[in-house]
């Protein structure tokens, strides 16, 4: 059977998906099922036994032993806890069983979890429950139940959690607005997300020898190879054969549990690449994101590669992000931000457009810290990636309309345009109503939004709580303002409504250069925030503004929101620190001893030399001699300066100042000693240094 053929009998062969919910549940529980995932209504214990028993039955066809309710803990990675399907009988005899209760609700160990003083250390209970909305998997040999993760409080100590809340909210104001349009058949509108996923392939011999990667996820240490990315030759270069090999497994592993990664190619840097899947509801594809980077990662350990999804894992080439591509589609089947052959005409596009973009310009800074972390600091505003100010880019013909509107004017309408090459072999081709930017940081790209600051080693849910949130509250301004009307008055007072949200928040409108000075001195005459660090955005997470938008919607209470802002302090201190702790010993216990054995050989081959010829100068053995000696020097210095500081980083007891210290004090001493090391490094031979170098790492893959 050929391989085209086999693909639509296995995708989606490890989810207990639509297909089999249908196939092996009786109607009226289907139905109900439906329900639940449809308009959210409360599922009654007999349904949830008789998903349970037919999730059980399927389950254990398809080779599994055990059950486990999978979520997302404020780690950022997921969390299982397997409990079999075997029940004991009083004859020594063991039945398979599996109840709706135990479908439904789950009582991990909350206590070991990150919970930002939502919950004290001997308070351990925590309840996981059951997304019926995100379908179960199979995996490693147990059925795989996403669910939330709450405290005993009802408090969300998960990702998925606040993201649900979001999605809900952002249907509630979207349906009311488009009542108000004359769409009265629309009942739920869906934040649907598509995540693009870049990655390093290391080989995994030359990654278990660095400490850096072991560790921390990206090299602390280690001079540039003489050849980077600076002859493009790499961005959709032909794959190598053993690499895509790997693809080839990953897409296969990924297509069995449902998850419809379409594109695959080579990236900007030597090593990088890329996946894209197709778009999804927005819960599912944060799960199927957090699942697809332990897909990569286990299947490149299989092919001998080590998969890196850290930011920024080498310096002096591009880093990895992860492009959050964001819309909105109704459940008639309409996409609401696509404009149509007519943009200017399309009300309720219109309407979101500029929901949108009131959206991303009130809370900008909410959406930054949305995607701070320790790793995507190095990458933000690196020429590499957006710069850390959030700009949106329209396109020049959505700009035209968008200027009409603030100005209330009427511009001649330009036909679509036909591209010529001038080959006549070659297909005229329609041009698109937008250029793409990769500068910006938030770019309509036809019908969708991509939000391209997320990093990649990033939970998706972040950014898409803030932005769901954020433009459920702009569409709650407008629906307010148009709240009487008749629909006679509608369209002009709609109007008047998005021309004065135009003119408030068109600053935010930007379709340049974001890499350039130029633009980040515009930014500031903006009025736009330029939130560079973690540290810098944090702040606003716990701000009045903030607190009143969260609460507003029933997406996180006060004291959630300050246990995320304390938790993500405390994580960027806690990284920074095992980063400088890992430099300190790579450079004390294994460069200083490499570099200390080369200038031992080197030493004793100039005394041998002029031995055999005293007139020999042995410049050559002097000057390399007395240069190394020198940094060794400057590396002892820089060395001491970084662990007293990183001492002193320690004591600090306030999140927010320990984190700044670590910041800009101890990330500048690690940046200050790695100068001088990979100076050495350039000069000492490999054969000399414990761990292989960029020319290696990079260049290792066949």
């Amino acid at each position: 059977m050929s391989e085209m053929k086999k693909i639509p009998e296995y995708y989606g062969s490890l989810v207990f998906n639509d297909r089999v919910m249908r196939e092996r549940l009786p109607k009226d529980v289907y139905r109900a099922v439906h329900k639940t995932i449809e308009n959210g209504t409360h599922l009654e214990l007999d349904v949830a036994n008789s998903v349970a028993a037919a999730m059980k039955e399927w389950a254990i066809e398809n080779g599994a032993t055990h059950f486990t309710h999978w979520f997302q803990p404020m780690t950022g990675l997921t969390a299982e806890k397997h409990d079999g399907f075997i029940s004991p009988e009083p004859d020594g005899s063991v039945i398979m069983d599996f109840s709706g209760k135990e479908l439904v609700k789950g009582e991990p160990d909350a206590s070991s979890f990150p919970s930002g003083g939502l919950r004290a250390t001997f308070e351990a209970r925590g309840y996981t429950a059951w997304d019926p909305s995100s379908p179960a998997f199979i995996k490693d040999g147990s059925l795989y139940i996403p669910t939330a993760f709450c405290s005993y409080g009802g408090e969300a100590l998960d990702k998925k959690t606040p993201l649900l809340r979001s999605m809900q909210a952002l249907s509630h104001e979207a349906v009311k607005v488009l009542h108000i349009l004359g769409l009265k058949d629309v009942t739920r509108v869906t934040a649907t997300v598509g995540s693009e996923q870049e990655y390093f392939l290391v080989s995994k011999d030359l990654y278990k020898k660095r400490k850096d990667l072991l560790f921390t996820g990206r090299t602390l240490l280690g001079a540039n190879a003489p050849k980077g990315q600076e002859m493009e030759d790499h961005y959709f270069g032909v794959l190598k054969p053993k690499v895509s090999a790997y693809m080839h497994d990953l897409d296969e592993e990924l297509w069995k549990l449902g998850i419809p990664v379409k594109t695959k190619h080579n990236e900007v840097a030597p090593g990088q690449h890329e996946l894209a899947p197709v778009f999804e509801t927005a819960n599912i594809a944060v799960d199927h994101n957090q699942l697809t980077m332990e897909i990569m990662k286990k299947v490149a350990d299989k092919h001998n590669y080590a998969c890196l999804l850290h930011e920024k894992p080498f310096e002096g080439i591009n880093g990895s992000g992860k492009h959050n591509n964001w819309s909105l589609s109704t459940n008639t089947g309409l996409n609401l931000l696509k404009p149509g052959k007519h943009p200017e005409e399309n009300l309720p596009f219109l309407t979101f457009l500029i929901a949108v973009i009131t959206a991303v310009d009130e809370n900008a800074d909410l959406l930054r810290v949305s995607v701070a972390s320790p790793g995507n600091d190095h990458r933000l505003g690196a020429n590499e990636a957006p710069p850390a100010i959030i700009s949106i880019f329209v396109g020049d013909e959505l700009t035209r309309v968008l200027h009409d509107i603030a100005e209330g004017t009427v511009s001649p309408q330009h036909a679509s345009v036909t591209m010529y090459s001038g080959a006549e072999v070659l297909p005229h081709i329609a041009k698109d109503n937008t250029d793409r930017n990769r500068t910006s940081p938030f770019a309509f790209t036809g019908n969708k939004f991509e939000f391209r600051m997320p990093g990649s080693a990033l939970s998706v849910a972040n950014p898409n709580i803030v932005l769901n949130t954020a433009v459920a509250d702009a569409l709650s301004q407008i629906s307010e303002r148009l709240e009487g009307m008749t629909p006679e008055e509608v369209p002009d007072k709609l109007t008047e409504v998005l021309r004065d949200l135009l003119n408030k928040h068109k600053r935010v409108l930007f379709n340049g250069n974001g890499y350039t000075d130029a633009w980040v001195e515009e930014a500031a005459r903006r009025g736009l925030d330029n939130l560079k660090s973690l540290p810098d955005a944090m702040p606003r997470w716990i701000s009045q503004k903030s607190i009143d938008l969260f609460t507003r919607h029933g997406i996180f209470t006060k004291e959630e929101l300050v246990s995320r802002y304390d938790i993500l302090l405390e994580n960027y201190a806690k990284t920074i620190h095992i980063e400088s702790l890992t430099l300190q010993e790579m450079v004390r216990k294994d460069f200083t001893a490499g570099m200390m054995a080369y200038l031992k050989d080197l030493t004793a081959e100039a005394l041998q030399k002029k031995e055999l010829l005293p007139e020999a100068a042995c410049k050559l053995e002097k000057t390399r001699i007395r240069t190394l000696d020198e940094y060794g020097t400057q590396i002892i210095a820089a060395l001491t300066k970084l662990e007293q500081d990183t001492q002193r980083a320690e004591a600090e007891t306030d999140l927010l100042s320990c984190a700044r210290y670590y910041q800009e004090v101890v990330l500048t001493d690690m940046e200050e000693l790695r100068k001088v090391v990979d100076a050495a490094e350039s000069l000492i031979p490999d054969d000399y240094l414990p761990y292989p170098t960029y020319s290696k790492l990079l260049f290792s893959l066949r």
